[in-house]
């Protein structure tokens, strides 16, 4: 399962994410979708965890936290349809 991080600031690198994520467990990957054409980040991203229980010390400390002037938006991400 992953994580969906939403509001993110546009300044947000992938690196960034993967270390407010790793105070919560292990990281395996972190995914921040850009826009096709500009390629500028989309304000989003998906973050794998290893641990079902480290997704969700994640998402309850990180949901509604302010990061970089914005409050972050974490819950469980939807499978794709």
């Amino acid at each position: 399962m992953s994580i969906y991080v939403g509001n993110l600031s546009f300044d947000a690198t992938q690196d960034d994410i993967n270390q407010v994520f790793a105070e919560y467990g292990s990281v395996k990957s972190v995914k921040v979708p850009t826009d096709r054409e500009t390629g500028r980040v989309r304000g989003f991203a998906f973050v794998e965890m290893s641990a079902e229980s480290e997704e969700q010390a994640a998402i309850d400390a990180l949901d509604g936290a302010e990061w970089m002037g914005r409050t972050l938006k974490v819950n469980k991400a939807r499978p794709r349809t």
